[in-house]
């Protein structure tokens, strides 16, 4: 099916009642990329209602506007003031009709995100059945790899590689900027041997680093993601002729038509999707359609999110497009607390989400109240 034909499926809802929250919970230590850093994990959480039933979304802008324009204070004010209260008491007849309104509401993406993931729950808490049911996406562990932040000195980064310990995971991700990159991969290797990795450089180089990735290059990485702009599809275009580890991108594809724009200019092999990112699972499904078109892999990115961001996305990491271990990891690897229970655990270097309605994992009202910066309640 395609993703509108799922949206159709969706059948008819009603949106009576939200509930806003923003959240802060510290970090184990800062996540640095090439960017910037956080050392707490700043999120915006939504609860949506029917009546009956429950959903819960949630809206994963990094703190501070390094990742992108879009922050968490903004999204909440946006939520709270634009987005929500037009959306109350309001029957729509499918989720395609409520994709349709948040696009007129609203052009960020992961405000869009929220609402709509909060939706796909809602629908699934009202028919006792789980997403992947509802994406018609086969039940299944989902391969966890293991991502690190930037690290300055060398011990620093084989220190973080002893604590978090790679082999538990099914590959590492290393994040990489000038200066910081072939010693990275280096002191990896040392540390690791042929285990699988790669390098994320978030968008840090251009074509003038085609001999940094050249040497790279004979590392036998899985991938390179997102090594230029997100806008670059000349220069990517360039480095994936000139290497033969396949280009990944990450922040370029927003939309259906991003894929197949990078894929057509044979700027990229290898695509990762997030939900914060694309805006929820619609976005994620048509994404997916062009790149099974086209023969392009899969895997699915995180911020990181919290942990109701992260069950959503192993959701779609189950399918069997997604050739490539998620990042998102166990609850306890970012932070010191989550917000879900069951915790994210993984075993034999999988994730398996349990049974039950929607992604299977609860709310903690408890730890959303501890946690809890902001909180306004809108509707009935």
């Amino acid at each position: 099916m395609t993703a509108s034909e799922i949206a159709l499926e969706s059948g008819a809802f009603v949106i009576a009642e939200a509930e806003l929250y923003q959240v802060s919970i510290p970090m184990h230590e800062p996540f640095r990329i090439s960017s910037g850093e956080v050392s707490d994990k700043e999120a915006i959480l939504l609860r949506i209602g029917d009546g009956h039933h429950v959903g819960w979304g949630e809206c994963s802008a990094m703190g501070g506007a390094f990742y992108s324009s879009e922050t968490p204070e903004t999204c909440y004010e946006e939520l709270f003031r634009r987005v929500l209260p037009p959306l109350l008491e309001r029957q729509f007849s499918s989720m395609l009709a409520l994709e349709q309104e948040l696009e007129k509401l609203s052009q960020n993406r992961f405000i869009r995100a929220a609402v709509e993931t909060a939706a796909w729950d809602l629908i699934a808490q009202g028919r006792n059945v789980s997403l992947r049911q509802l994406f018609q996406i086969p039940e299944r562990a989902v391969p966890s790899g293991l991502a690190v932040g930037l690290y300055r000195t060398d011990k620093e980064l084989e220190s973080a590689l002893r604590r978090y310990n790679p082999r538990q995971y099914r590959r590492l991700k290393l994040k990489i900027e000038p200066g910081f990159d072939l010693k990275v991969v280096g002191t990896a290797r040392k540390m690791l041997g042929d285990f699988p990795l790669f390098v994320d450089a978030n968008a840090a180089y251009d074509c003038s680093s085609l001999s940094t990735f050249g040497a790279l290059d004979d590392e036998a990485l899985l991938m390179f993601e997102q090594p230029f702009a997100k806008d670059d599809l000349d220069g990517l275009a360039e480095l994936q002729r000139n290497v033969r580890t396949p280009v990944c991108l990450d922040e370029s594809i927003e939309t259906a038509e991003d894929a197949e724009r990078f894929i057509a200019a044979k700027a990229c092999a290898i695509v990762n999707i997030k939900l914060q990112r694309v805006g929820g699972y619609l976005p994620a499904l048509r994404i997916m359609g062009v790149c099974s078109r086209l023969g392009i892999p899969l895997w699915m990115g995180t911020m990181p999110e919290l942990g109701i961001g992260s069950a959503q996305a192993l959701v779609l990491a189950a399918h069997p497009l997604f050739v490539f271990p998620t990042d998102v990891e166990p609850s306890e690897r970012w932070y010191v607390d989550d917000l879900v229970f069951p915790e994210i655990t993984l075993s034999n270097g999988c994730i398996e989400s349990p049974a039950g309605p929607g992604t299977g994992y609860r709310v903690d009202r408890r730890k959303l109240d501890k946690y809890a910066t902001s909180c306004h309640r809108l509707g009935r």
